[in-house]
């Protein structure tokens, strides 16, 4: 495995901080390490990239391997001082949305969508995956961590459920993928931090890509338990509002399947 050897020219004029790495255990760790101990080397968009991650982590501490050079993650710095507290719930689901428009970029004639929280999903498989941490140090500083399948082919795909760009038979271009990713999460973080119209339209436009909103579901919910319903909408703070035979519930933390 090797990184291309013209680099990504187009993500580090988007990234103040381009980190490519030849393999990494894993880019979230690495980046909330290096975030801790240089912060004034780490400003806002600070990535950090690999296309050999032998120990990626998703969210409810899943692991989250590849084959080395088969897909792409990068982790960005966030520095959400400006971000209200109460609007933070947002960033994760905009950072998913800024990878559903990557790869619909990519594959403007397949159906992309989000899948709640923050997965993206192509023709109904799992492409991308999200997952956001605080900076233990700081917590005004988010690391935002996304896996690509990109050169993953059909046999070395995890579960049946998942897909790539070599599996539809494109070639993924990484370097515009990650400079399309990072635009869009840039300027949906900084929507997020102006308010008003600006945010009112990208909570509208997460809402519409959102497969989840309209789908029936059941989620494992944190204590145990499963929820079956119809996603009715996202609420203000992007918490899914499900319609169950008890009336309407709200779910901020899950695992959501969509029931075929």
């Amino acid at each position: 495995m090797s990184l291309p050897s013209d680099g990504y020219p187009l993500a580090a004029v988007v990234s103040p901080r381009l980190h490519v790495i030849e393999s990494v255990g894993s880019t979230n760790a690495k980046l909330l390490r290096d975030a801790a101990d240089d912060p004034a080397g780490h400003p806002h968009l600070a990535t950090v990239l690999t296309r050999d991650q032998t120990a990626g982590r998703g969210r409810l501490d899943r692991t989250w391997t590849a084959p080395a050079g088969s897909a792409l993650a990068v982790s960005v710095l966030l520095r959400v001082g400006a971000v209200p507290i109460e609007a933070r719930g947002w960033i994760p689901l905009a950072a998913g949305a800024a990878m559903a428009a990557a790869v619909r970029a990519q594959l403007s004639d397949t159906d992309v969508t989000l899948k709640w929280p923050n997965d993206i999903l192509v023709a109904g498989l799992k492409i991308s995956g999200i997952l956001a941490e605080v900076l233990p140090s700081d917590p005004q500083a988010v690391v935002v961590g996304a896996g690509v399948n990109t050169a993953m082919t059909a046999a070395d795909l995890p579960v049946p459920t998942a897909t790539s760009f070599a599996a539809r038979g494109v070639v993924a271009d990484e370097d515009r993928l990650l400079a399309d990713y990072l635009t869009g999460l840039r300027d949906a973080v900084a929507d997020i931090a102006v308010g008003g119209d600006a945010f009112d339209r990208l909570r509208e436009r997460i809402g519409a890509e959102c497969s989840t909103v309209g789908a029936d579901v059941r989620v494992s919910l944190p204590d145990g338990t499963d929820l079956d319903g119809r996603v009715a909408r996202l609420d203000e703070d992007g918490r899914l509002v499900i319609e169950t035979l008890l009336g309407e519930q709200t779910v901020a933390a899950g695992d959501v399947v969509h029931v075929r």
